[in-house]
């Protein structure tokens, strides 16, 4: 049987927080390296099989909303250790929301913090806030800041940064598109007519462009000189649902997006210089409802209604690895590891799967054949030449 429980205390790639997850993110190492070393230290079991050097930490937001259903609106970080390719049962850190729930959230690459998008408004999260323990449903408070130029603006269902952390951009329920510095929030855009609704953003790798996903097309804009330069539209039954840059194998930047259609989900890679479409890939059968990039660029990861998570070779864009019933239902978010060799997987069934990624078997028997003709060839030349020489006797 999948996913069978595992004995306690025992490490497991799959764990129940028990809230429903909307969003995940891999966090940079040196923010919480203190706390993971000191936890290690100070681990009830005393094992010390796994180093310091082979944990990292993920952060967890989500939530029961503001009904009644008694779940908590929560923000978690947990352990991620490499070594067992575990999660840890119990969170590093826990942060209590009250009534509002963080459905959409972006991590700082650097030291920056959290900034999650709650119903009305957006606020940043310290990490040292939500590493601490904390009691009651509003001891979260304390360890938040409302940004106060993204105060009562209404849901945001998307935000980014760039990968310098420079650059904040928030993509709003009612279309609007707000670009600003970070961290001194001087306005570089806002376009309150960007889309009907703002549903993905991203940032090129050199932060000169951001794609902002809605209805009914894609729209590039030029961070710099604050205005749109392109518009991506959809073909037949096609219904974008994320966006993604990132780098290709000659290391060009391109830009994936997924897309829903009647037959299936479909991967569209653009040109980034004409942003005209490359090539399209159907994925038969199979709803997308979370998509991201690796960050070498080689593997795109797509998650589905039914929970199967679905690993795929950005080049071939031939499938690399199939988690199948991953999660009991919808995946809601994927986050792979900053070195591209792990996956996590969240979903409303309140569980965080980490995914390890299967290494591609060499194709040794093409090197052999080569080298087998290569000695062939050798023997047959060195043969002729010790005959002409005269050193083997001709028949």
């Amino acid at each position: 049987m999948a996913n069978q429980t595992p004995e306690p205390n025992q490490p497991s790639n799959t764990q129940t927080y028990g809230f429903p997850i909307y969003a995940a993110d891999w966090i940079p190492e040196e923010t919480v390296r203190s706390k993971i070393d000191k936890d290690q230290k100070n681990s009830e079991d005393g094992d010390e099989s796994s180093s310091s050097s082979s944990r990292s930490c993920i952060v967890l937001a989500g939530g029961g909303g503001e009904g009644r259903s008694g779940i908590a609106n929560v923000i978690v970080i947990c352990r991620v250790d490499l070594h067992t390719k575990s999660l840890s049962e119990q969170p590093l850190g826990r942060l209590v929301l009250g009534t509002d729930l963080p459905y959409r959230m972006a991590v700082h690459p650097r030291e920056g913090g959290l900034v999650c998008g709650l119903p009305n408004s957006c606020k940043q999260f310290n990490w040292e806030n939500i590493m601490s323990p904390r009691e009651g449903d509003q001891a979260g408070e304390e360890g938040e800041e409302v940004i106060k130029e993204l105060k009562d603006v209404g849901q945001q269902l998307a935000l980014a940064f760039n990968q310098e952390g420079s650059v904040l951009a928030a993509g709003g329920e009612d279309g609007t598109l707000r670009i600003f510095e970070w961290p001194s929030m001087n306005t570089l855009l806002d376009e309150s007519k960007a889309h009907g609704s703002v549903k993905n953003l991203t940032f090129s790798e050199s932060g000169k462009f951001l794609v902002s996903l809605g209805g009914p097309l894609c729209r590039v804009w030029d961070v710099k000189a604050s205005a749109a330069i392109a518009s991506l539209s959809k073909e037949k039954d096609e219904m974008f649902a994320y966006c993604r840059f990132s780098v290709d194998n000659a290391g060009s930047e391109v830009l994936y997006i997924a897309a829903n259609t009647e037959r299936g989900g479909s991967i569209i890679t653009w040109d980034t210089t004409t942003w005209k479409r490359r090539r399209s890939k159907l994925m038969k059968n199979y709803s997308i409802s979370a998509f991201n990039v690796s960050p070498d660029g080689k593997l795109l990861a797509l998650g589905n209604m039914e929970g199967d998570v679905l690993i795929v070779d950005s080049t071939k864009m031939k499938t690399h690895q199939l988690v199948k019933k991953a999660h009991l239902g919808l995946v809601t978010a994927l986050s792979f590891s900053p070195d591209s060799r792990c996956l996590v997987s969240v979903s409303f069934d309140s569980r965080a799967k980490l995914t390890v990624i299967e290494k591609t078997a060499e194709k040794h028997g093409v090197n052999l054949l080569v080298m087998l003709l290569l000695c062939v060839l050798l023997y047959v030349v060195s043969y002729y030449f010790l005959m002409a020489k005269g050193i083997i006797a001709k028949n």
